[in-house]
């Protein structure tokens, strides 16, 4: 697909729900005016966000949802992929039960993907399913996790085992809250931002590659245009796919070995970074496969330095990532479903990649065991 020229809102058509909004703004201003129109005026509201974001805008937002809603609670979570469990979600649960909120009332998830995931999935749940507000701070989230309905948890450190399907009623990113990321939580965002171009738009993969300084220096008007751009490609795969039965698990570029590496390092490497390792890997097995060619390889491969992402690991065994990959919720009827590139720009869905390609490709990438 080829993105298009940038706007501010971009409405998401759903599968048998309102369609919503994708807002992109530079602050929180117009958040009143938008809770507004999703019928927030006069309900309950409870912000979730974790112990990172809350001392940044907790006070802020709820100072807007104030100027609506009838009632505003706000829950703060610990940060962390390691809180991102049932347990957390049961303390939200009690929090809406002892707030009396109802059908009506609506959550709000303030953060990244961790608390995002976890909010959508307590919205999904409490009550068989209430309204809820996604407020992106992190890039990964801006660009990827809050659109198109996936929400879930953790289990047992298998990662969000444990979900439902719940389309938010409006996604509202101010791209200004990107400038106070860490250079680690940027880069992380970036491996979904990269991974998006290589999968369906080579166009964009290369104005990546070069407006790589003003994306280091998080120019205003150059975020805006990555945010939006990676929107577009989210928002044309869930609307193709809403529930992965096809082309959505194209978006897995990279997962298939990156989430058995996010839980082999327990969840010490951010999962922007597993993705770019696992897409590394997989580019390598395209390139073997011969789908690619050896320079495409490489570029991709040293793309990710320029954009602070790494290119090698250590501390667990291949071996070890391979069996994990096998208790995935990827797997299919026994087999691995696996996304290799068949060029830049086009990926494709493949179940044969052995146990074999697998362990050579990260071997490769092993510090360990080079």
């Amino acid at each position: 697909m080829k993105t298009q020229m940038i706007e501010d809102v971009l409405k998401v058509k759903t599968e048998g729900n309102e369609p919503y909004d994708i807002v992109l703004k530079e602050s929180f201003a117009d958040l009143p005016a938008c809770l507004r129109e999703i019928g927030c005026e006069g309900r309950r509201a409870c912000i979730v966000t974790d112990s990172n974001v809350a001392p940044l805008y907790l006070d802020e937002v709820e100072g807007l949802a104030k100027g609506c809603c009838a009632q505003v609670e706000t829950y703060v979570l610990e940060a962390g992929e390691e809180h991102k469990t049932l347990d957390a979600i049961r303390g939200i649960y009690v929090k809406l039960i002892e707030s009396g909120f109802d059908r009506k009332d609506f959550l709000i998830a303030l953060g990244g993907g961790v608390v995002g995931d976890m909010t959508g999935f307590a919205a999904a749940t409490f009550l068989r399913g209430i309204r809820f507000i996604q407020l992106p701070t992190t890039l990964l989230s801006q660009i990827d996790s809050s659109i198109g309905g996936k929400t879930g948890v953790d289990f047992d450190q298998y990662k969000n085992m444990v979900g439902a399907f719940h389309q938010p009623c409006l996604v509202y990113s101010n791209v200004s809250a990107l400038k106070t990321l860490s250079d680690e939580q940027f880069a992380s965002g970036m491996g979904e931002s990269l991974k998006h171009g290589l999968i369906l738009d080579a166009g964009f993969y290369e104005w990546q590659i070069e407006h790589m300084e003003e994306i280091g220096e998080r120019d205003a008007a150059t975020l805006l245009e990555l945010v939006n751009r990676n929107c577009q490609i989210k928002r044309y795969i869930v609307e193709k796919d809403p529930k992965e039965k096809g082309d959505r698990a194209l978006l897995n570029f990279g997962h298939t070995l990156g989430h058995a590496l996010e839980k082999c390092k327990e969840f010490q490497m951010l999962h922007g970074e597993c993705v770019a390792i696992g897409f590394v890997a997989a580019a390598y097995i395209s390139w073997q496969r011969g789908l690619i060619d050896e320079d495409e390889f490489y570029e991709i491969r040293d793309m990710n330095v320029g954009f602070g992402l790494p290119i090698s690991f250590d501390g667990v065994a291949s071996q070890a990532i391979v069996d994990a990959v096998k208790k995935d919720k990827k797997m299919d009827a026994g087999k691995i479903r696996f996304v290799l590139l068949k060029k830049l720009g086009r990926a494709c869905l493949d179940t044969s990649v052995t146990e074999q390609e697998m362990l050579e490709a990260l071997r490769m990438l092993n510090a360990d065991e080079l």
